[in-house]
């Protein structure tokens, strides 16, 4: 077993980032409690479709959108429907989402009372112009201001920042990074800035009024990153997530082993074992329309049956995200198939990947290209 979480999904914005294509929208009013309401009606039916013997929840994750939109009273009613159908881990880790231009002490107490023990800020980047540039509502003094209020608040503290910006120097996000670990946070998420299609930054990239780092200038600052964050003692246990020792976050660490998660509220996708058969959950995306669906039937998502062979595929190319590489043997024992022998050899010699006994995982040079190593292993 790789444990299992619940995903709780807040859609709502106070604007849309132009480089975003996650499911979030911006509404002028909310009816909160309805919206609270039909997450704990959603919540109650998975557990229903779970039965009697539902597993322990180890980790609860308030994304979106805007989780720190929602009051912490909201916040409290969620997570006491949880608790009323599931176990909570004694060291179950919750976690909210926040931005820092909804950031106030207050706020953060109160999501701290509702039962909330991890934060992790979208901070984005540590200066005006390419806050600006993201389409952040928040500029650098209020990101600082809101990462120290974190710290002083709460037990576990993450955030975020993008980097392969658009001109972005590799000398200077070295110095910003380097600037960002010196906050002391435990863990920080590193994303490379990717054009999503049907988004404005897209659009942008297609006349030539963006442009991002090319292939060349991507990878240096990728090494640049591994290089600063390795010597801060923060190195990637993932593609993209750093941490020190121990604070891994254990929810992320569920979807990547290849665990179980639900997922509830509009766009949230789910993996749940149920009768025995691994089906896929995905929420209607439109948020109106999925409140409708849950006042009507209790539920807003699909089921899609997922094969052993499609969960195979799945778990390795989750599981080699991973620093900690996939154990050969499990794999086999769970799925019945095994990674051929000869594939993994050559992958090995290409400099790609790297054998220890049953693991095996990537090296730095197959984490480059990822995806060419997971075609080449499940061919």
């Amino acid at each position: 077993m790789s444990g299992f979480g619940i995903y709780v999904h807040w859609p709502f914005c106070a604007a849309k980032c132009p480089y975003c294509d996650f499911n979030s929208h911006v509404r002028s009013q909310i009816d909160e409690t309805g919206w609270v309401d039909a997450i704990g009606r959603e919540l109650a039916h998975v557990a229903a479709l779970q039965g009697e013997r539902r597993p322990e929840v180890e980790a609860i994750f308030f994304g979106g959108g805007t989780p720190s939109l929602m009051r912490g009273a909201s916040v409290a009613a969620t997570l006491d429907a949880i608790s009323k159908y599931w176990t909570l881990d004694p060291d179950v880790e919750i976690t909210l989402e926040s931005n820092p231009a909804s950031a106030d002490a207050a706020r953060f107490r109160g999501y701290k009372a509702a039962g909330v023990n991890r934060l992790s800020l979208g901070i984005q980047a540590l200066n005006d112009p390419d806050l600006k540039m993201l389409g952040r509502l928040h500029n650098t003094a209020e990101a600082k201001s809101a990462i120290r209020m974190a710290l002083s608040t709460f037990e576990r503290t993450s955030f975020d920042l993008i980097y392969a910006r658009p001109e972005q120097a590799v000398e200077d996000w070295k110095a910003e990074l380097r600037e960002a670990i010196a906050f002391g946070t435990e863990h920080l998420s590193l994303y490379q800035l990717t054009i999503e299609p049907a988004t404005p930054f897209a659009t942008l990239a297609r006349t030539g009024a963006l442009k991002i780092p090319d292939d060349d200038r991507a990878v240096a600052l990728y090494e640049a990153t591994q290089e600063v964050s390795e010597a801060a003692g923060l190195p990637a246990y993932e593609i993209s997530n750093h941490a020190r020792a121990g604070a891994q976050s254990r929810h992320n660490l569920i979807y990547w082993r290849y665990g179980d998660y639900a997922g509830v509220g509009p766009g949230a996708h789910g993996r749940l074992v149920l009768d025995g058969k691994r089906v896929a959950t995905a929420c209607e995306r439109l948020p109106e329309r999925w409140r409708e669906m849950v006042l009507r039937d209790g539920f807003g998502f699909a089921q899609t049956p997922i094969s052993d062979e499609e969960a195979a595929r799945e778990h390795l190319l989750m599981n080699l995200r991973l620093t900690e590489g996939l154990d050969i043997s499990a794999y086999k024992a769970r799925w019945n198939i095994a990674l051929d022998d000869a594939r993994i050899d050559s992958l090995a010699q290409d400099g790609l990947l790297e054998r220890e006994g049953v693991v095996i995982r990537a090296t730095p040079n197959g984490r480059l290209v990822l995806n060419s190593v997971i075609a080449a292993l499940a061919a």
